[in-house]
């Protein structure tokens, strides 16, 4: 694919070969970075795994730099009490699907309680197709609606491989503080080297780089950082 002006100008100011501590990979994204937006900063850690193997979790990064989401819940009775008190901005069981049925989607996270499963299930289409469909890995389907709640207005975020082996975090913006990027890089390091598969055989991590949403990749030194 073709490389805008810009792109090719930022690239220039770094070695695209070398390898970076954290910081200086970090100083380098933001000092290169060149939209007229504040662009995210991404991390991109490329892994070590099979083909029936990945990785998927979630974590609470240590540095918000998000708005707070509007966190819908799919609750009755109690725990529909328990969503509201807790400060979901939209609770409800059937009605709420019949709702997200007809197209409505206001929303950025759902949660559900493993009883209303069945009647959710039903809009795997939709919300599946945009990442919004409650799941017990990602502890969005769940009893514990206040402690889901509380995790997700911290800012739990939610990490997977793909088929390719890659993970794609954002882990800031660019005008985010340099330490406060670095870490939540390395939460996010830390965390997947915990979800390392127990038959891995040699580097589990095979290479991470550091971005911005427009901006070209910063590889990362990450086993001397």
């Amino acid at each position: 694919m073709k490389k805008g002006k810009k792109y090719l100008e930022a690239v220039k100011q770094y070695d695209k070969t070398a390898f970076y501590p954290y910081e200086e990979a970090v100083k380098i994204v933001k000092k290169v970075a060149f939209a007229k937006f504040d662009e995210t900063v991404e991390v991109s850690i490329r892994l070590k795994l099979k083909k029936a193997q990945g990785i998927r979790d979630t974590l609470v990064l240590p540095h918000q730099f998000t708005g707070e989401k509007k966190i819908l819940v799919f609750a009755k009775g109690d725990k529909a009490e328990e969503a509201k008190a807790a400060g979901a901005a939209y609770v409800g069981d059937v009605d709420l699907v019949e709702k997200i049925k007809n197209g409505w989607l206001d929303f950025d996270v759902a949660v559900a309680t493993p009883d209303m499963m069945k009647d959710v299930g039903r809009l795997g289409p939709v919300l599946g197709r945009r990442g919004l469909m409650p799941n017990p890995k990602t502890q969005t389907v769940t009893f514990n609606i206040k402690e889901a709640l509380s995790e997700l207005k911290k800012g739990r975020v939610e990490f997977r491989s793909d088929k390719g082996g890659v993970l794609h975090l954002a882990v800031g913006k660019v005008s985010s503080e340099v330490n406060q990027i670095v870490e939540n890089i390395k939460a996010v390091v830390a965390e997947v080297e915990r979800k390392k598969p127990a038959d891995t055989k040699g580097d589990f991590f095979l290479s991470v780089a550091v971005s911005s949403t427009m901006g070209p990749g910063v590889k990362v030194d990450f086993k001397t950082a």
